[in-house]
């Protein structure tokens, strides 16, 4: 873990936005491919994909005191065989708000693994951000938390429909949309997407349509078969001339998977572009990281 360990004594001091510090999951550092670490200001969040031991994590808290201080606040998670969540050293604050680009959500480092805000995603919230015409129609469908529509609301929108089957994500997102006072305009539906596609119709056309589903959740979406099933909804619910922004976290599912599938199931789609992901998420491989794809109708 030598890698990550020269990564925080390199570090700059403690950004005031939310961002990742060092990415291993990209390929780019051998030997750290299971290591990541994650600043939400003013905690910093180690995550391991597989179980760390003391001395480990011992090396890890003597270079974080070296660069940061005695007096800093971090948090170790395990994923997967041995996970586990523990704060290591100071405190998490209570509400936890941290901000990225103006706007701020609330977060969650001790409670789950998803913790609010998917900080990967940071370009495709820009992107949604410097393209939102004033009075736009926005659906944002597996909304989570809602990030997309605070920025959309904060662009210029009209109105954001939010649909996620998770009732705890959207209260979340309600909170986040108070956060930054842009409640009117937003809408919350609690709803099996897939079995609301008459009522999400009804609601359009839309200028934007943004999908950021889970790749595989069972009795949610499964990327493989249900992308499929959401790319011919498309054309039915964009305005001529919207767009959508369909995005795909699967690293075993490259972005000739998602084009193939838009090609085939909604051919009416045209192909913008590609939204470069992070620097800090660079990875050995694009087809492995995050895919988030602009077409228009």
């Amino acid at each position: 873990m030598q890698a990550l360990l020269d990564a925080i004594a390199a570090a700059p001091d403690l950004p005031t936005d939310a961002c990742r510090l060092f990415h291993g999951r990209g390929g780019r550092f051998p030997g750290c491919e299971h290591l990541a670490l994650d600043v939400f200001p003013p905690v910093l969040l180690l995550t391991s994909f597989k179980p760390l031991d003391e001395a480990a994590l011992a090396a890890v808290a003597t270079a974080l005191t070296a660069r940061f201080g005695a007096a800093l606040s971090w948090v170790y998670q395990c994923r997967g065989e041995g996970a586990e969540t523990r704060l290591m050293a100071g405190a998490v604050p209570e509400p936890h708000i941290v901000t990225e680009a103006g706007a701020r959500y609330l977060v969650h480092l001790l409670r789950g693994q998803n913790h609010g805000l998917f900080l990967d995603m940071a370009a495709g919230r820009r992107w949604v951000r410097e393209h939102v015409k004033p009075g736009a129609k926005v659906l944002n469908l597996f909304a989570y938390s809602c990030a997309f529509s605070v920025v959309a609301l904060q662009a210029g929108a009209a109105e954001v429909v939010n649909v996620d089957m998770a009732s705890g994500a959207l209260s979340t997102g309600r909170t986040n949309h108070e956060l930054n006072g842009v409640k009117a305009g937003a809408k919350f539906l609690a709803h099996d997407i897939f079995n609301s596609w008459g009522k999400l119709t009804r609601g359009g056309p839309y200028d934007l349509v943004i999908c950021d589903p889970p790749s595989f959740q069972k009795g949610s979406f499964v990327a493989t078969k249900d992308y499929a099933r959401l790319a011919r909804r498309l054309p039915a619910l964009l305005a001529p001339g919207g767009h959508a922004l369909l995005c795909l976290n699967a690293p075993e599912l490259g972005e000739a998977f998602l084009r193939d599938v838009v090609a085939e199931h909604a051919p009416e789609l045209q192909f913008v572009g590609r939204v470069a992901n992070p620097a800090v998420f660079e990875d050995v491989s694009p087809d492995r990281s995050l895919k988030v794809l602009a077409y228009r109708l």
